[in-house]
């Protein structure tokens, strides 16, 4: 029994979905840079379990109760909640830091074999 009710166990779990709002895509964008630099399982594992609470809470919370997919707009509700929480939030900032990463990487190896005097010689101790 918490705050003075017996049925508000389930804000422990909403709590992490309007958590993921500010930190969600901070958090996504450094999963991402870490498997762009840390190639392997534990990366991409870890960038699916993370944010799998809030997400999963999130969706059972636009989903149900099913009778409201009979009120009109419901599935539009539900197409923004999936463009904005999980692709915006969740997604996009996966993607720009995996690719942001990548790109720095490959640019500082190619700086690398080229030569930093930029004149495509390789340095030579």
């Amino acid at each position: 029994m918490m705050f003075g009710y017996g049925d508000e166990w389930w804000m422990l779990l909403v709590v992490p979905v309007f958590l993921w709002i500010p930190f969600g895509p901070l958090v996504t964008a450094g999963m991402g840079v870490w498997c762009a630099l840390r190639p392997g399982r534990w990366p991409r594992l870890w960038s699916v379990l993370l944010p799998l609470l809030p997400v999963a809470v999130s969706a059972i919370l636009v989903t149900l109760p099913m009778d409201s997919w009979d009120r009109p707009g419901h599935t539009r509700d539900v197409l923004h909640y999936v463009l904005g929480y999980i692709g915006g939030l969740t997604v996009l900032p996966w993607l720009l830091g995996h690719g942001i990463a990548r790109l720095i990487r490959a640019v500082r190896a190619r700086r690398g074999r080229t030569g930093s005097d930029g004149t495509g010689v390789p340095d030579t101790p």
